[in-house]
């Protein structure tokens, strides 16, 4: 059985103290029978909120990472940087990194292994753009980020890791891809795992929806037999919307 997850990815939002007192307060929302839950804050913020969350229930994770160990790269933060920060898990191939900054396929798949060697938990995000999607090409940009972001993981890795969906003309829009939509991406997911993968990969991974999650949304996207939890951005930012989707079956 697959434990349901909801991940808030606060963005460029939340100073170290504002970011603290936030995960405080989901912290204290949650019982013993929620979700798992992670937040991703800015860099700036992940260790004042690791220590604010320490001896909870609440993960923390970065919302980006160099491959590198170490080295000459200005403005970059490794993975052992964000371990030191109290980090679990890293956001990876975000829609806003993959086309705001120019991140590609080869690059995504590089950071997830380094993520991998480094003891960290990646959370890959896959997903279309609005041309993609009129195209009729969606399943085919999925299969192909999907592909090269965990060619380098071995069964055992790609167990670990969580893959979130987010359709790219649905974060921050308003707009959320209908069930019908949503259940048969993550659906081809979880085919796609199990023939790059093996049966028990497929069966053990989980698949969280991303793009405008908010709580009058979230019954409907958790009934779905493949969605598995979600990835919530702006809803995160106040800890009432983002206890409501924790408990409304996130």
């Amino acid at each position: 059985m697959r434990r349901r997850l909801v991940a808030g990815n606060w963005k460029m939002y939340k100073t170290a103290a504002a970011g603290a007192a936030l995960a405080r307060e989901i912290a204290q929302g949650l019982s013993p029978d929620d979700p798992e839950v992670i937040v991703f804050p800015p860099a700036t913020a992940l260790h004042a909120v690791a220590e604010a969350v320490k001896g909870t229930a609440v993960k923390v994770g970065g919302q980006n990472m160099h491959f590198a160990r170490e080295g000459a790269f200005t403005g970059e933060v490794s993975a052992l940087m964000l371990k030191d920060a109290g980090c679990t898990h890293v956001l990876l191939g975000h829609s806003e990194r993959r086309h705001v900054f120019g991140e590609d396929d080869e690059l995504i798949a590089k950071k997830t292994r380094a993520a991998a060697d480094a003891g960290l938990i990646p959370v890959v995000c896959v997903g279309e753009t609005l041309p993609e999607r009129e195209g009729r090409r969606t399943l085919e940009v999925v299969e192909r980020q999907l592909e090269r972001a965990l060619r380098q993981m071995s069964a055992d890795e790609a167990g670990r890791l969580a893959v979130a969906y987010e359709p790219v003309w649905a974060i921050g829009t308003g707009q959320v891809a209908t069930p019908e939509q949503a259940q048969e991406v993550h659906a081809f997911i979880r085919k796609r795992l199990a023939v790059s993968h093996g049966d028990p990969v497929a069966g053990a991974t989980r698949i969280l929806y991303g793009g405008s999650v908010k709580p009058d949304n979230i019954a409907g996207l958790m009934a779905l037999p493949d969605v598995d939890g979600v990835l919530v951005g702006g809803a995160s930012l106040d800890a009432a919307p983002f206890l409501k989707i924790v408990h409304g079956r996130g």
